[in-house]
């Protein structure tokens, strides 16, 4: 593997474990103060699974070159 690869690994391999991490934290009642507060937490998730989601385009875009 290059480092480019190596980067991509790591990268989505940390943002899943975040959106994991907040996933988990939206589902404990005791982390969540209020519902402005669940509203932002899941709009953190759906911004880092659209991260990943350009990595797949980035990676689509790049294997058609």
């Amino acid at each position: 593997m290059n480092y480019n690869n190596l980067f991509e690994f790591e990268m989505t391999k940390l943002i899943e474990s975040e959106i994991a991490r907040l996933s988990e934290n939206i589902t404990n009642p005791s982390t969540v103060a209020d519902f402005s507060d669940y509203k932002f937490q899941i709009g953190k998730i759906a911004g880092l699974r659209s991260v990943l989601e350009l990595i797949e385009e980035v990676n689509r875009i790049l294997d058609e070159r």
